[in-house]
């Protein structure tokens, strides 16, 4: 009987997942504006057009461990500026990972940059975008259901959301991810 309970709480879950991510596929992403740590400005899905785009957003200290799981595998696949026989087999996408400062915490926003700068590889700087502002408008329309988790979505080169994911980094999702960018 316990057996029954636990996969019935299992493909529950699935489903669960499974529909949030549903929700979201074929919307157009919301407009975002973000900064980076040298303070340039980025209008997402409008500054990245034209280009496939990879975007990992998280907006509680809880999800900072999950959202961490995802550095090195995405910078290895897709940022990483390698040389060698297969170079020519890299994908072409835009990478930014969002931590998102909303409420009171908004004011922390100068303190994370400052952080990220001293602690992040100056690499992956470029790659981070820091928002500052209202969570209400992006929780309703890309399905942030899970406040300790972050979210991650794959843009088509018009701004349309053809992929969502949440949680920590597992092999599977990374293929998934390799699958919808071939």
């Amino acid at each position: 009987m316990n057996f029954k309970r636990v996969l019935l709480a299992v493909l529950f879950l699935a489903f669960i997942k499974t529909a949030a991510s549903a929700q979201v596929v074929g919307k157009q992403f919301p407009e975002l504006e973000a900064e980076t740590v040298s303070d340039s400005v980025v209008i997402l899905p409008k500054g990245t057009m034209g280009k496939y785009t990879l975007i990992g957003m998280a907006y509680s200290k809880k999800s900072e461990k999950d959202l961490n799981t995802w550095f090195s595998p995405i910078y290895n696949k897709f940022l990483r500026e390698g040389g060698g026989l297969f170079s020519s087999f890299g994908y072409d996408v835009n990478v930014y990972f969002i931590p998102m400062f909303t409420g009171i915490n908004a004011a922390a926003t100068g303190t994370a940059k400052n952080k990220a700068a001293k602690n992040i590889d100056p690499k992956l700087l470029p790659n981070i975008l820091f928002y500052k502002g209202k969570l209400k408008p992006y929780k309703e329309s890309l399905a942030f259901d899970k406040k300790d988790v972050p979210y991650f979505f794959i843009l088509d080169k018009q701004g349309k959301i053809v992929y969502a994911t949440t949680g920590a980094y597992s092999d599977k999702k990374m293929s998934e991810i390799e699958d919808v960018l071939e």
